[in-house]
């Protein structure tokens, strides 16, 4: 008895929809993804919530791996993650096919373009949160002085000034005797 899922014909772009980055690239790539013929090349679907649901997608798919990164499964069963996906993206939507040849391209063993792909997808994934997405966590060391400024811009990160003083006036220590240590 098989119990695997049927592999899909198309390649599945997996993005988190509690995220408003993602949904409004979700949305772009929706919009994008139908040819002039009205096909589609491009399944793009929430994750959800359901770990097994995935898992019947691809056995090593991990719900919270998805939710931190974008995965494209792809339809032989492997599995494409970050900037390649991105990349992968590209290379199906009609509208970037005309330049998605240029993250193939090679120099010397490395391909450059997909490099600064990647570099920028890490960087969009590490400042999601700033962009309102809770889902997504707490953005990466690096970018959290950003978030911490920005919350003290909007005034949300402002306390607000007590009645009492900070410190200790002298006149009030004058006379105690301090412990010896």
């Amino acid at each position: 008895m098989n119990t695997s899922a049927p592999l899909p014909t198309k390649a599945i772009l997996l993005y988190n929809d509690e995220c408003g980055v993602c949904r409004r690239i979700a949305a772009w790539v929706k919009k994008s993804t139908i040819s002039k013929n009205g096909d589609s090349s491009l399944i793009v679907q929430p994750i959800g919530d359901d770990p097994k649901a995935l898992k019947a997608l691809n056995p090593h798919l991990d719900i919270w791996d998805a939710y931190a990164t974008i995965h494209t499964l792809m339809p032989d069963g492997s599995m494409k993650t970050g900037g390649e996906s991105v990349a992968e993206v590209f290379r199906r939507l009609p509208n970037t096919k005309w330049f998605a040849w240029s993250l193939s391209v090679s120099v010397f063993g490395f391909r450059p373009f997909q490099m600064m792909l990647n570099l920028g997808y890490t960087v969009l994934a590490d400042v999601r949160p700033l962009f309102g997405c809770e889902s997504c966590g707490m953005p990466k060391v690096w970018a959290r002085p950003i978030v911490h400024a920005m919350s003290w811009i909007s005034g949300k990160g402002r306390k607000n000034p007590s009645a009492r003083p900070r410190s200790t006036p002298l006149a009030d220590i004058r006379g105690t005797v301090l412990p010896v240590v």
